[in-house]
Parts: C-alpha cells; sequence; structure tokens
C-alpha cells in the first residue's frame, strides 16, 4: 500500500552516432526514494552498453541479456531481484527502444516480424526449462505463427482492451467515487479496479457504490496491495465476495508463493492476480506450477526487459494463465501496452479474459504517449517503445536541479 507516492523514475539515454541523433531510452519506474541507488546500479552496468555496436548486441539478444544480468560480481547482490534488476530493466528495454527505432517500427510490431525461433533465442532458459523447455516454446509459437496477420489486422482494428483504476483509489469521497465511474461509463469503459485493504467497512461500502454504479454485468476487480498476510486475506475476502469480484490482485506479500496457493485455493472460483512486484522469471515459474496464479500481471520494470517478459508469457501461456499486465505509474501504460500486444500477436493469440491496466496520469510527458478510445489501447505506430520524454521534462523534473524542485 503506497499512501505517498512520488511518482519517478530512473531513466537512461543511449546516445548513438546515427546521422539522426537517434537515441534509446529506457526507464524504471519508483514511486520516489530510491531512486538515487537506481541510478547508481544502471551506471555499474553501463559498460554493457557503452562503446558497443547495435547490430552486434541485437543479433543475439539472449545473449546480451545474460551479459547484462549474469554478472558474476554483481549477481552477488542479486540476484535477479531487487536495485540491480530494476537497473537491468532500464538497460534492456533502452536497447529494445533502440532496436525498434532503427529498425521504424513500433516494438510491439518489430517483436511480431520475429521468428518463433528469434522470439526463443531472446530468453534465458537455464533455470526455466522444468516447467517450458525452449524446444516446446517454439512449437507454440509456430502454432501461432500462421494467424499473425489477421491478430495484427484487428489489433488495428479494434485495439487492445483495457481496465481503468482511475475511479477506484483510496482516499475519494463517496460522491467522487459515483461520479468517477459515471464519467468512465460514458466514454466506453466496462472493466473497473477498486484498492481495497485498509478498512473492510469502508471497503464494504466502496464496493457496493461500485456495483451500483457500474452495474451486475461489468466486471469488477480489487486490488489489496500486498496488505494482508494469508490468514487476514482469508477472513477478509468473504466479505467482499458478494460484490463479485473477477480477481483479487496482491492478497499478500508478494514473494510468499505458497500464500497465493492456500489463498487461491480457498476463494476459487475468484481468480488470484499477482505479479506487479514479482522480482523474476523464476518466482512466475513457481507460481503457475503451484496454481498461485490465476491472472498474470507481467511488469515492464520490475522484470529485467523484454526479454524477460516474454519468458513469462510464454510460460503463462503453457499454463493457460491471462496475462494482464500491470500499468498505472509513469511510463508504465506505454510500456506495457506493447507487452499485451505481443502476447496476443505471437503467444496466446486471445484476447478473453485479457485486458491491460490503465491510469489516467502523467501521459503528457511523452513524446508517443497512449492512444485510447472506448477503454481500448490503440496500438502505437511511432517507432520504440514509446518511452521517450518530451524534452521540457529532463529541464523541469530531473532530481534536483529540476525547475520543479526548486
Amino acid at each position: 500500500m503506497n499512501p505517498d507516492p512520488d511518482y519517478s523514475a530512473a531513466y537512461v539515454v543511449l546516445e548513438t552516432d546515427h546521422p539522426s541523433g537517434m537515441t534509446g531510452n529506457g526507464m524504471t519506474f519508483t514511486i520516489g526514494r530510491g531512486n538515487e541507488i537506481c541510478v547508481k546500479a544502471i551506471e555499474s552496468l553501463t559498460r554493457m552498453v557503452v562503446g558497443r555496436d547495435l547490430g552486434e548486441l541485437v543479433s543475439n539478444m539472449g545473449q546480451f541479456w545474460k551479459q547484462v544480468t549474469r554478472d558474476s560480481q554483481l549477481r552477488w547482490v542479486g540476484p535477479d531481484k531487487g536495485v540491480i534488476h530494476l537497473a537491468s530493466a532500464a538497460i534492456v528495454n533502452a536497447v529494445w527502444d533502440l532496436w525498434a527505432k532503427s529498425e521504424q517500427l513500433p516494438l510491439w510490431k518489430l517483436v511480431s516480424n520475429l521468428s518463433p525461433e528469434e522470439i526463443a533465442n531472446t530468453v534465458d532458459w537455464t533455470y526455466l526449462e522444468d516447467a517450458l523447455p525452449k524446444s516446446e516454446a517454439i512449437e507454440r509459437l509456430s502454432a501461432q505463427l500462421a494467424g499473425r496477420p489477421t491478430r495484427i489486422k484487428q489489433l488495428e482494428q479494434e485495439g487492445y482492451p483495457a481496465y481503468t483504476t482511475s475511479a477506484g483509489w483510496l482516499g475519494y469521497t463517496d460522491d467522487q467515487l459515483r461520479q468517477l465511474c459515471r464519467e468512465a461509463l460514458s466514454k466506453g469503459w466496462s472493466t473497473f479496479k477498486i484498492k481495497v485493504g485498509r478498512d473492510l467497512a469502508d471497503d464494504i461500502r466502496r464496493c457496493r457504490i461500485l456495483r451500483e454504479e457500474i452495474g451486475p454485468d461489468r466486471r469488477l476487480m480489487i486490488d489489496a496491495n500486498q496488505v494482508w498476510g494469508v490468514g487476514q486475506a482469508l477472513t477478509w475476502l468473504p466479505h467482499l465476495t458478494p460484490f463479485s469480484p473477477w480477481f483479487i490482485e496482491e492478497p499478500t506479500h508478494p514473494d510468499d508463493i505458497l500464500g497465493h496457493a492456500a489463498i487461491a485455493k480457498a476463494v476459487a472460483p475468484i481468480k488470484v492476480a499477482t505479479g506487479e512486484h514479482c522480482a523474476n522469471a523464476i518466482m512466475f515459474k513457481q507460481l503457475l506450477k503451484a496454481g498461485g496464479m490465476q491472472i498474470c500481471q507481467i511488469d515492464s520494470c520490475r522484470l529485467a526487459g523484454v526479454n524477460e517478459v516474454l519468458a513469462v508469457m510464454l510460460m503463462a501461456d503453457k499454463f493457460g494463465v491471462p496475462v494482464c499486465p500491470h500499468a498505472g505509474g509513469v511510463g508504465l501504460c506505454e510500456y506495457v501496452q506493447h507487452l499485451a500486444m505481443i502476447d496476443y500477436v505471437c503467444i496466446s493469440g486471445r484476447m478473453d479474459d485479457r485486458v491491460c491496466e490503465y491510469a489516467d496520469h502523467l501521459h503528457e510527458h511523452f513524446t508517443t504517449p497512449i492512444a485510447m478510445s472506448n477503454g481500448r489501447y490503440q496500438p502505437p505506430t511511432a517507432p520504440g517503445y514509446s518511452i521517450t520524454f518530451n524534452e521540457n521534462v529532463y529541464e523541469r523534473y530531473t532530481f534536483p536541479s529540476g525547475t520543479e524542485w526548486q
């Protein structure tokens, strides 16, 4: 539960000698204090990219990912979690952004143009093949290959389904909650999420209001943001089941794989959604194998970039678990729209039970912000990973020298 977020990011710009001045941009999202630690970790990783040739890096993205994440000394302060992993995400995502820009393609289309073997080769399978062998991943990707053009066309015509969190933050008055629901409905939204876990009576009242406003047939999800222990979750959730939530998000500590499995078993058919703070693909593997996750919530910055996200989406597809990306903070919506579309075009081939989170703030800071229509993400068309800041952002918001901090 984050009562006082200060939305922020450690931001990477990879400069090139390309005549156009092309840059690769990447970031790791945080909520304030600790950014200086992320920046120091990124500086420790710059030797992986400075002076390198882009063609060399992207010709074997799997090997590049290993070089960034498998440094024998830096792994001692990881491995595959914490600040070093967050820093790895910023570096790796910046390279993917640069690669997509160099090909004049949005990232989701760049990946959609890769062969099944090329996609599988971006993944480090070392600790994952007991759940999904690389050969099986290639087979599953190959089975979706023929349908890619049709799905791309459908995506470009219809967009990708989303849900809104903007109406359900804690702290709104009842009147505000009703008004925000009505505004969202008027804009075409049909799937809503509300925060819970601070006060049971308050949660019951707020869930009742939301259900009254959106009606019995639209989907409602609830998000506890990790505040409960397992026993508390099992005590609290029966009081919210009358409002027919589709899933409960982060009902307990994100590392408690067996706790998630116990909650999932107890609250079924309500689904358990988690992954926003899941540190790495190995933990996702365990959650999937243990039955502790019925909705897979990938995060574009918690995992170490596109490579690891692809690994998780491939495993989720193997286990029949829908991918519903986490977003909401600065830049996260811009990032995850690409990932959701890659899942649809290349991996699962499905949109049913799949929605991508959306929050209506901070998009004005990007050169190519998300485009929404009738509660759906419209496919990005600009080259890159959609994460390039407007130039004035640096002058205004860089900490501590920016004008906003003076």
